[in-house]
């Protein structure tokens, strides 16, 4: 008889833990399961304000549903993995003002240089995590699908929108058809149904996600449109809706969350696409100098 205990799964005690946890076992967890996690997910402040009522009728199941869940993970009850939850707004929803006070307090002694050196740390973890997961063929079957697009629709929001503005330079320069959605006289709705199957999309949202991004995204892929998404959870209803998916987990500094993985990827997009479309045709190709 083997008298070894089995070693018990560690229980996950900070939101990015429990986040990696949810998405390793989320093909395994029962229906029910998987859709609340999902909403947890995609609603971590829902989950930390509500009661298990609001929070069962929000994600449309019991309430016994989310013991099960908190079960399930490890935890001795909900209110044990909704604590979790609650961490995480007093390390995330802190106010601009209130981040920089919080810089202020921590400055020590060379304020100026200790602000520098973390954000350059937050854009280095977000680079190594993003060289160490990435997947090759992931991004490999999405130059494929833009490279044969006629027109590439470029969707982001907030604090993505860097992230199209810089393609839109690249792909400029690289003299390929595409569309930024983001017009200033509030006609994007229109501009979208310009799209067809023969066109594809890139679409880019992280929580808290931006509506008009994923109502946009979610109308090209109704009608037939490929969307290539770069978001921050396999539960990203921008990842539900994308024919490829690119999950970036950028890391902060006292609340601001780096760019800098996100904006690797959309660097190496565009000259892809274009060294993809020279091959095929077999022409040297002609680009625009880049600065």
């Amino acid at each position: 008889m083997d008298n070894e205990v089995k070693a018990q799964p560690k229980v996950p005690r900070d939101f990015e833990s429990l986040r990696s946890t949810i998405i390793e076992r989320k093909n395994a967890m029962p229906k029910r399961l998987a859709q609340v996690a999902a909403f947890a997910l995609s609603n971590p402040d829902e989950i930390a304000f509500g009661t298990t009522a609001s929070i069962a009728a929000a994600s449309d199941v019991q309430p016994s549903t989310l013991v099960r869940l908190a079960h399930h993970l490890g935890y001795e009850g909900f209110s044990d993995l909704q604590s979790i939850f609650r961490e995480r707004l007093r390390d995330r929803t802190l106010s601009y003002e209130e981040r920089l006070i919080s810089l202020e307090e921590a400055g020590g002694e060379d304020e100026d240089a200790n602000l520098l050196s973390g954000f350059i740390t937050a854009a280095s973890q977000s680079i190594n995590r993003l060289a160490a997961t990435v997947e090759t063929d992931t991004f490999a079957r999405a130059v494929d699908i833009l490279a044969a697009a006629e027109t590439i629709y470029l969707i982001a929001k907030r604090r993505s929108y860097p992230l199209t503005a810089h393609m839109t330079y690249a792909f400029s320069k690289l003299n390929i058809r595409h569309q930024i959605v983001a017009s200033p006289n509030g006609v994007d709705p229109e501009l979208v149904q310009f799209a067809t199957p023969k066109d594809a999309a890139i679409a880019a949202s992280f929580s808290p996600y931006a509506a008009d991004s994923l109502v946009q995204s979610q109308e090209l892929a109704n009608r037939g449109v490929p969307v290539i998404a770069i978001t921050d959870s396999a539960f990203s209803p921008l990842a539900a809706c994308a024919t490829h998916w690119f999950e970036i987990a950028e890391a902060d500094f006292a609340g601001f969350r780096s760019l800098s993985a996100s904006m690797a990827l959309t660097m190496a997009l565009p000259v892809a696409i274009a060294e993809r479309r020279r091959k095929r045709s077999g022409t040297k190709h002609t680009a625009r100098k880049m600065e």
